[in-house]
């Protein structure tokens, strides 16, 4: 992994996120607090505005400043969730390298791992969680199995998308739709579409530089 990579993959998810605007926002208003584009375009922006800075650090650098940075600029749940993520992926990539697709993959669950644990949450209750946990465990897979690198992101696209889409049944237990209760149920989850936006965004920007 390098830097360069990171930035390409901020400025992919930015261009998502805008081009999603109408969706995340009717989304939102349907389960959420009417709030999730515009937190997720100003974390988008800040990212890609900061693309100088990070230029000059290291991968594992970055994705901490990163996250030290969303941290104060997301407004909500988001800020914090996306912040952790960021930040224990930095920590397992400094620890552990970013070389190999394996240790990549590894950091990737190491930072779901801290949504986790941060939002108490898990699969099946109507989160980004019902995207990334599935994601990130079909990554280990396939990076174990050294697969391609077309393979892997033709595989977590579509493992994306069907995690989005499994939340549209789900009765919410956490956040501000856990309190609509079965009302809930026929929609999808606003930060499960933003998330897969993000995988799709990013998946795309790597078959284009491979």
């Amino acid at each position: 992994m390098k830097t360069s990579h990171i930035i390409n993959a901020a400025q992919a998810i930015q261009q998502a996120i805008l081009n999603n605007e109408s969706t995340l926002e009717s989304l939102d208003r349907e389960i959420g607090d009417g709030d999730h584009f515009i937190n997720m375009k100003r974390g988008a922006n800040t990212i890609v505005e900061m693309q100088a800075e990070l230029a000059t650090l290291t991968p594992d650098a970055a994705l901490n400043k990163i996250g030290m940075k969303l941290l104060s600029t997301i407004g909500g749940a988001s800020g914090p969730l996306l912040a952790s993520f960021f930040m224990s992926m930095g920590k397992t990539l400094k620890e552990n390298g970013d070389d190999s697709q394996l240790k990549i993959a590894a950091a990737f669950a190491a930072g779901v791992q801290a949504i986790i644990q941060r939002g108490k949450a898990d699969i099946g209750e109507k989160t980004m969680l019902d995207v990334l946990i599935p994601v990130s465990n079909q990554l280990v897979l396939l990076a174990a199995q050294n697969c391609e690198t077309q393979k892997i992101c033709t595989s977590l696209t579509s493992v994306a998308e069907a995690g989005m889409l499994s939340t549209k049944n789900l009765i919410a237990t956490k956040g501000r739709a856990a309190g609509l209760g079965e009302r809930a149920i026929g929609h999808i989850d606003p930060g499960a579409k933003s998330c897969q936006l993000m995988v799709e965004a990013v998946c795309k920007r790597i078959l284009l530089e491979a």
